[in-house]
């Protein structure tokens, strides 16, 4: 596929544009977990209370905090919250927000800085807890001895309707430090992250006590994450709308890129390029081939950037969210990278084979349909049906196998997906149950989970379709790399003015590529203007070689042919072709009218010319049993005229140009005799002056000829007029009486 680069490189922009997007959607994607696990961590649990720092406090709450915290950490604690009296000036503003404070003094949170919350946090949580702790106990009598016993000294003994905040206020310094020391030993054991949570209770409570409705700050807390999330999926539509949008422009273009340069390079390609990889192979190539290039390019862009993107980004806040169950993932990664690798094993050999299947179905019908007369002709339907059943059975057989390979795969997958799913809820519970991990932790960590899963799918969908891709674009480089063996030469010459158009072959001999032997051999002969040189022999004498070596639509192996003393193959193609008017074996017509046809020999000629042209070639009568004249329809390949029509029109496109040399292979078979002569004579007035060639296997077209010449197993072995062979050529003799009677030979 490398060897293809330079058709998507064009669109490097593009593409990089898309990655870019990419990443911009793998990022909305993958923080979509993260704000549904606050929800329900935050919003449910924790009733939209964020953090562990209340925004604001009671008086009494703060002085009782610092009760318990170390002299640097009431610093920290003093420099963090500002003491609001209620005749300060912006007191009436905050009583607002707290409707309960009836006049009391409160401390208000005015560090917004994220490391300086982030250090804050504990300290405060661990006081917040530690107050809390102490007024249940107090509530409590039966928890008081357990929390004095963290605490240094036993709440139980504690005088009834005693205040053990004024009593903890009053003790040594000493001793408060031994008590501190205690509690922060016991948190440590918690955890930071637990000892936070825990302290959310105290939070609520403390909100509550100043008049917060906390339905409103739960509702309002999951509303504005819900519509965070909302946005962030937008994004995340948006950019894989784009990115779809982007990955299809580039594979489009690089299609098309594709089959023009395909369609470029045959279109220089000689007869020998063509029968190389034949007509039915060069089809599919430019068709089926370049689609699957194509949809592997969209793929590739849309999802192979993507998956390693979404897979270890998921992987790395997977890890973040519950190092604990890293182990699930490794188990789910191998498992499935087991099912891939045995899944490609299988399918790869049958992908591989399904270019070349499609190539024989498209050979095998293209046959049957170009040949249709014939296969009638013989009665061979039956055997005809029988071998594009084969065909298509083997393409058939050759999908099903690749198909039930991929449907046996997608239940292993979402059978591995769903037992991954169960194993993260059950290990997840248990620690839930251990106050190990949060509920919406676990919910976060299966969608990652999850997105990892689909990132490993999308890699081995890819890995699946690769290798087929990669045969197509084999073909396609196949193609797109081979040179043409008939080549413009590097110092091109030019014919001389006035141009005569004198044809000579000086001992040309010629063999088709990787033939073991010629074709021709040693032919020698000189075609001058105004003469009509004929070509005659058994099937397979080498009559079509011949005149095919004029357009050079193959290089001769040995000698050379000439044009007016000049070498055609050192004179550029275009100009030795637009010398030519060639008419083929096979009147190939183009769907159209047949004015459009006829202009395939000279674009602007005039109807008059059109209409002269179809006169000589005696194709009056087409015009007449249609009354759209020249405008008439021509179906692709003629299918809507008969096989004399067909010849009569490619016989007068190639009197549209006009050319000084024409070239008639075997292009009058399909006339009756009247027809033919009538053309010959109408030949002979009009362009009598030209240089004619003549391949026929009828004497009675040839015998006016000037020269003819008697061709045997690639050799000349007679030359001459008519009546000069028949006098000295057995061969020449042998194929007129098959034809005539003797007296028409006369």
């Amino acid at each position: 596929m490398l060897k293809l680069f330079p058709y998507i490189r064009r669109y490097t922009l593009p593409i990089l544009a898309a990655i870019l997007l990419l990443f911009v959607q793998a990022n909305a994607d993958l923080t979509l977990p993260d704000y549904l696990s606050k929800i329900v961590n935050i919003g449910i649990q924790q009733n939209g209370i964020a953090s562990a720092i209340p925004s604001a406090m009671r008086a009494q709450t703060y002085e009782r905090i610092a009760l318990f915290l170390t002299a640097d950490e009431q610093k920290q604690v003093e420099q963090a919250y500002r003491r609001v009296e209620p005749d300060d000036a912006d007191y009436a503003d905050i009583a607002k927000q707290y409707p309960a404070l009836k006049g009391e003094p409160l401390y208000v949170l005015q560090v917004q800085d994220t490391a300086t919350l982030d250090s804050l946090q504990p300290v405060i949580a661990r006081g917040l807890l530690t107050v809390s702790f102490l007024e249940q106990a107090l509530a409590d009598p039966a928890k008081a001895a357990a929390m004095g016993q963290g605490m240094g000294f036993d709440l139980s003994k504690l005088p009834p309707g005693a205040n053990p905040f004024e009593m903890l206020s009053k003790i040594p310094a000493a001793q408060r430090s031994r008590m501190i020391a205690g509690i922060q030993d016991r948190f440590s054991a918690l955890g930071t992250n637990m000892v936070a949570q825990m302290s959310i209770v105290a939070v609520k409570a403390e909100y509550q006590a100043l008049g917060v409705d906390m339905a409103a700050v739960q509702s309002n807390y999951i509303l504005r994450t819900g519509a965070l999330m909302l946005l962030i999926t937008l994004i995340s539509v948006t950019a894989t709308i784009l990115v779809g949008l982007t990955s299809a422009r580039v594979a489009a273009g690089a299609a098309r890129d594709l089959r023009q340069a395909l369609f470029v390079r045959v279109s220089d390609f000689a007869s020998a390029e063509i029968e190389k990889f034949s007509t039915a192979s060069l089809i599919t190539r430019a068709t089926n081939d370049v689609t699957q290039l194509q949809m592997v390019t969209m793929m590739i862009i849309r999802m192979v950037f993507y998956a390693p993107i979404i897979g270890v980004g998921g992987l790395i806040r997977a890890l973040n969210t519950a190092p604990s169950m890293g182990w699930i993932i490794a188990l789910m990664v191998t498992i499935l990278v087991g099912i891939i690798l045995s899944v490609f094993a299988v399918s790869l050999p049958r992908f591989k084979r399904i270019q070349t299947l499609i190539d024989n179905l498209n050979r095998v019908v293209r046959e049957n349909l170009s040949g249709m007369m014939v296969v009638r002709a013989f009665n061979r339907q039956a055997f005809e049906e029988q071998r594009f059943d084969k065909a298509n059975r083997d393409l058939t057989e050759n999908t099903l196998f690749v198909s039930r390979v991929m449907v046996i795969m997608m239940p292993l997958m979402m059978f591995l997906m769903s037992g991954v799913s169960l194993l993260v809820i059950w290990v997840g519970a248990r620690q839930i149950e251990a106050s190990q991990l949060q509920v919406g932790d676990m919910m976060a960590f299966m969608q990652y989970t999850m997105q990892i899963f689909f990132a490993f799918m999308f890699m081995s969908m890819m890995f699946i379709i690769l290798p087929r891709a990669s045969v197509s674009a084999d073909r396609i480089a196949a193609v797109l790399e081979t040179r043409p063996s008939v080549i413009e030469p590097v110092r091109p010459q030019h014919f001389p003015e006035p141009f005569r158009g004198e044809v000579e072959f000086r001992n040309v001999s010629f063999r088709y590529p990787d033939a073991e032997e010629d074709v021709l051999h040693n032919i020698s002969f000189t075609a001058r203007p105004g003469q009509t040189t004929a070509f005659i022999g058994t099937t397979g004498s080498g009559k079509s070689t011949i005149v095919r070596l004029i357009p050079r639509f193959y290089d001769v192996s040995e000698g050379a042919i000439l044009i007016d003393g000049v070498d055609i193959r050192n004179v550029p193609q275009s100009e030795l072709r637009a010398k030519i008017g060639y008419v083929p074996q096979r009147s190939n017509l183009f769907s159209g009218s047949i004015a459009s046809n006829l202009r395939f020999g000279g674009e602007n000629a005039s109807e008059e010319e059109l209409l002269r042209a179809l006169e000589i070639a005696q194709g009056n009568e087409i015009l007449a049993s249609r009354p759209e004249g020249l405008e008439a329809e021509v179906a692709q390949g003629g299918t809507n005229v008969s096989g004399g029509q067909r010849q009569r029109l490619a016989i007068a496109r190639a009197l549209v140009k006009k050319a000084p040399i024409y070239i008639f292979d075997d292009s009058f078979s399909a006339l009756d005799y009247k027809t033919d002569a009538a053309l010959r004579l109408a030949l002979k007035k009009h362009v009598g002056q030209s240089v004619i060639f003549i391949v026929s296997q009828r004497v009675a077209t040839i015998k006016g000829s000037e020269q003819i010449i008697v061709l045997d197993e690639g050799r000349i072995v007679g030359k001459g007029t008519h009546h000069e062979l028949m006098e000295t050529c057995d061969v020449y003799r042998d194929i007129a009486l098959s034809q005539l009677s003797q007296e028409e030979l006369a």
